[in-house]
């Protein structure tokens, strides 16, 4: 994996489902498991009782060969972050041809369809996204052993892509019609580097316009939803100097020795906080470098450092530690030098995704937790770092479900999918958005 492309994974395998793995980190607290009250499911229950909607989900059953087709199509096209293009151009043609209303390509690269509602009042979202953590020349052909896909990003998330798509086939195919408009979506930027930049588009005033509900489908199982945003800030820390012969230009600043400072600094700090009250905050020195010999001072150093929780205000008081730990670093050593330039701090962010929590009680999360229910899966409430992470931070009801099946290997060459009832997961995304779009009178 390459370092500066692939995100760190925190499984939560041991308590939530090993074949439920959202993409990005993911908490290593207990999840919990949820109970609907009978308001909701009652209401799930209703709606999936309709013969319109029994129908419907036969339409899915009778198209797993078709939606697995369409499922190695686009992991066999190369999505790396910022070169989603192709794979972009390709489903926004599948979700033409399964008769979404319009369909579009937006200024970062986000495919959007929409179906209309009968009053449009109220706007849904189903997305997957269509980037993968391997970097351009990766081998991305699909290969079968037994009845296993092997294939790298064929989990995470093509598979939600295939699910989508296989949603608005099977409304189209049976007249389901909904009260609100439902946006079909393949968003870019939600790995790492991506920074969830495509879903950032679409809550800015260059996307779709509002968006009342957000389904993402991401990682595979049934049994996850995901309704509380682990935030996190990343940052490149870059220390600069002249650099020269170890023994000639000895005295000068060494960006190495800032460094050094900088990391004691801030983890003794942020020690000290992690241990205090409060919402699961983390911290971690990833990456760093810099130098060229062992007898050159080097003229740069730098790390890559991160920080989350689902608590913005935890986040905000590690990030601040960073800040003066850096800086304190600098001071030191330019006030230790014996001769020659001062040097220099780059700070530099590199991710910011916000933070925030739905409560489990809110009708949403109610009817998600129903949903799930409904098909005898053990719905469990989760935190973690997905697209809904945009809009929970903004209010607006968001939560993060599974694609179905079982998968293993994830931000791995050897990522694998075994479509075990995958179909059920495609029957509770359609159910859950029916029951946020209403079915039209």
């Amino acid at each position: 994996m390459k370092k500066h492309l692939l995100k760190t994974m925190f499984l939560i395998a041991a308590t939530f489902s090993s074949q439920c793995l959202f993409a990005q980190e993911e908490e290593t607290q207990k999840p919990n498991t949820a109970v609907a009250t009978k308001t909701y499911t009652r209401q799930i229950n209703d709606i999936a009782g309709k013969l319109l909607v029994k129908k419907a989900f036969q339409t899915i059953v009778d198209l797993q060969p078709e939606t697995l087709k369409d499922h190695i199509l686009l992991t066999e096209i190369p999505a790396p972050p910022f070169k989603e293009m192709e794979r972009a151009k390709k489903y926004a043609q599948l979700l033409k041809m399964a008769g979404a209303d319009s369909v579009w390509i937006d200024n970062v690269g986000n495919v959007i369809a929409r179906r209309k509602g009968k009053t449009g009042k109220k706007v849904v979202v189903l997305e997957g996204h269509l980037d993968t953590v391997f970097p351009e020349g990766t081998d991305v052909k699909v290969k079968h052993k037994a009845d296993t896909l092997y294939a790298p990003g064929i989990a995470d998330d093509t598979r939600a892509l295939a699910v989508v798509l296989t949603v608005l086939k099977a409304m189209e195919k049976n007249s389901l019609e909904t009260e609100a408009d439902v946006l079909f979506i393949g968003a870019v930027g939600e790995e790492g580097p991506g920074d969830l930049r495509g879903v950032k588009n679409l809550f800015s005033d260059k996307g779709p316009g509002k968006i009342d509900t957000y389904i993402a489908v991401d990682g595979t199982g049934m049994d996850g939803i995901v309704h509380r945003g682990l935030g996190s800030h990343r940052y490149r820390i870059t220390y600069k100097g002249p650099g020269g012969h170890s023994s000639g230009a000895f005295g000068m600043a060494n960006p190495h020795n800032a460094l050094a400072r900088a990391i004691h600094y801030w983890i003794t700090d942020a020690d000290k906080l992690v241990r205090q009250p409060g919402a699961r905050l983390t911290y971690n020195v990833g990456v760093f470098g810099g130098g060229t010999s062992v007898n050159s001072i080097p003229f740069e150093s730098w790390m890559d450092v991160d920080m989350r929780s689902e608590d913005p205000a935890r986040v905000a008081a590690i990030d601040k530690l960073l800040q003066a730990a850096v800086k304190r670093a600098l001071n030191e050593e330019n006030a230790m030098k014996m001769r020659g330039a001062d040097l220099t701090l780059d700070i530099k962010m590199t991710g910011d995704r916000p933070s925030g929590v739905e409560d489990a009680t809110i009708p949403f999360v109610q009817r998600a937790i129903a949903a799930t229910s409904y098909f005898g899966a053990s719905p469990m409430l989760a935190v973690s770092s997905t697209n809904a992470n945009i809009p929970i931070s903004k209010g607006i009801p968001a939560v993060t479900i599974g694609s179905g099946g079982k998968s293993g290997g994830a931000h791995a060459l050897g990522e694998w999918f075994l479509d075990d009832k995958g179909y059920q997961a495609t029957q509770r995304a359609l159910l859950l958005l029916l029951a946020e779009a209403g079915l039209a009178k």
